[in-house]
């Protein structure tokens, strides 16, 4: 569903906010990537009701619901909100906001979660775990009656792995061996695998998850066809932990474009 709205422009703001529009305006800028963020997580944020229990997404652009729903319990427009954060750095932002936070232990089924993705098919399958939660986010998202995924349009594409790394979480014993069993099962695509880390070159200090887990990314050359086939051949090698791909979870897409927002329901 497409909701119709004038061109999003930057320009138009900010002259609201310092007063009268010039008759002479220059031409309008486009928004910038982050104001597309923050629009697409705002209006996620307008499915929260008061007494929900909700699973606080990771990365930039969760980051702003996050902050929108601090906002809205500040205000006395929600009330009783709990938030499960899928990441440390989440739970330290939440915490930091006077957001109340419990675990999935606590609270087993979810009503909603917020979260952005790095990538979006036309099937509303995800890659998530390029900032390195996708576990947690998988166990939480998993257990969410609905979950809501906000995105810029850069985040559409063809098929998964199309703009860059699909993420595999992996224990650190023995990872090379895992790393090569991985690369080897997407031979037919073009894989290549790489430990992350931190900084860029073969010589950074290895990234480590929350979970004390090393991240192996996966590059694909070509479409690597059905995905829960995939799915199902990377889980069933000894060492993997889980992986980015998040297949049938997205119940609502919202992407923020140009021209608006859109959304996408299952």
């Amino acid at each position: 569903m497409a909701i119709p709205c004038p061109p999003l422009i930057r320009s138009e703001k900010l002259s609201i906010e310092s007063g009268a529009r010039s008759p002479s305006s220059p031409s309008p800028l486009i928004l910038t990537q982050d104001e597309l963020k923050k629009i697409a997580a705002y209006k996620a944020v307008e499915f929260v009701q008061s007494g929900m229990v909700l699973g606080l997404g990771t990365g930039s652009t969760a980051k702003h619901a996050v902050d929108r729903i601090a906002d809205l319990l500040h205000q006395g427009k929600l009330k009783n909100i709990i938030g499960i954060p899928t990441s440390k750095k989440t739970h330290q932002q939440a915490e930091s906001l006077g957001i109340p936070l419990s675990d999935l232990d606590s609270h087993p089924v979810v009503d909603l979660a917020i979260d952005g993705a790095d990538e979006v098919d036309s099937n509303l399958n995800l890659v998530k775990g390029r900032g390195g939660s996708l576990l947690r986010e998988k166990m939480i998202e998993s257990a969410c009656k609905k979950f809501i995924v906000i995105v810029d349009e850069s985040k559409l594409v063809a098929h998964v792995g199309a703009s860059g790394a699909m993420p595999v979480e992996v224990v650190p014993f023995c990872w090379k061996f895992t790393q090569d069993r991985l690369q080897s099962l997407f031979d037919y695509a073009g894989c290549v695998a790489k430990l992350r880390t931190n900084n860029a070159g073969e010589d950074g200090e290895i990234f480590v998850t929350d979970n004390r887990n090393y991240i192996v990314d996966l590059f694909f050359k070509k479409d690597i066809g059905d995905l829960k086939v995939a799915s199902d051949a990377i889980l069933r090698l000894a060492g993997v932990v889980e992986h980015g791909m998040f297949l049938d979870m997205a119940t609502t897409v919202i992407v923020a474009g140009e021209i608006g927002i859109t959304i996408k329901n299952k």
